[in-house]
């Protein structure tokens, strides 16, 4: 199967969601969420993650993830991940009580495509605030990708991972895992990175972006995905654009939907006059839908 039908496939399959003139979503992607050892690439912007999220929460975002939210292709244990992230999943969990939480899975996290997964893995865990036993999202259903639907004008958004652009870790993920897992995982505290990495290869990662912007454009079609952490809104090319991730070294970015804009956001930590430190918000880059549906209505 080629990349194009792998992405079709998912387009295929895809629920809508209306994207009315007061709809609010914030899609993140990458966050690979670990067990809270030293391959834990989540945990140095956990604190980040946490505020932009209860950010979001209060002023009533749609939280959409867009794949390999959890790392479990290093980890085989997702009820440890929550553990760890207990903070991070109870305000997940309260997006999901009140409507608000739509996950893709990924690579990284592709059994989540399987039947029953949440029920199984994601029912319940251990608050830590209430000190007994929650619900955290018992039927919360994993797509492979999500189209946001304008009911004005049918224009569209399609959101997926990205892996399908890549063969490697979409038709071979089970091999990749596997020298993740007990190759990769082991070499990477030394330093060494893994090379079938699409994120930390910059060779494949040129190739794979290369690949969804030219199905987008072959489609006539706005495309929103994760997998190369590489940050995208293009004014001046707007078929393809890309969250970026939760584990860049200093900062996490997100793409926000309000008002009937979309934006680009970086979340990091700032330095106030008096040498506080405090979490900053900054515009990347944004621009109206209009705009962006301009060249395909």
């Amino acid at each position: 199967m080629s990349y194009e039908s792998r992405i079709s496939h998912a387009f295929d399959n895809a629920p809508v969601l209306p994207l009315y003139k007061g709809s609010r979503y914030v899609i993140i992607s990458d966050c690979h969420r670990g067990s809270g050892n030293a391959n834990d690439n989540f945990l140095k912007n956990e604190n980040l993650y946490f505020t932009a999220l209860a950010h979001y929460y209060e002023r009533g975002f749609t939280y959409i993830e867009l794949g390999d939210g959890d790392e479990l292709w290093e980890n085989r244990n997702m009820r440890q991940i929550i553990d760890i992230h207990n903070n991070t999943f109870h305000l997940l969990s309260c997006f999901y009580k009140k409507d608000r939480l739509y996950m893709i899975y990924g690579n990284h996290d592709m059994v989540k495509k399987k039947r029953d997964y949440s029920k199984n893995m994601c029912a319940s865990y251990y608050c830590t605030d209430t000190l007994c036993t929650q619900p955290l999202f018992p039927d919360l259903k994993f797509y492979e990708g999500i189209i946001l639907e304008s009911p004005y004008d049918c224009s569209r958004l399609f959101l997926t991972h990205g892996h399908q652009a890549d063969f490697f870790n979409s038709t071979c993920w089970k091999l990749a895992r596997f020298l993740v897992r007990y190759l990769w995982k082991p070499l990477e505290r030394f330093g060494v990175l893994d090379p079938t990495n699409a994120a930390k290869n910059y060779v494949r990662k040129d190739k794979v972006e290369q690949r969804l912007d030219h199905y987008a454009k072959s489609k006539n079609m706005h495309l929103i995905t994760g997998h190369t952490h590489r940050p995208r809104l293009n004014l001046e090319d707007l078929f393809y654009m890309n969250t970026g991730s939760c584990v860049h070294p200093y900062n996490i970015t997100c793409l926000e939907i309000e008002n009937q804009i979309i934006t680009l956001v970086k979340w990091n930590i700032s330095v106030k006059k008096d040498r506080t430190l405090y979490v900053a918000r900054e515009v990347l880059s944004s621009c109206l839908l209009s705009q962006l549906f301009k060249p395909i209505m």
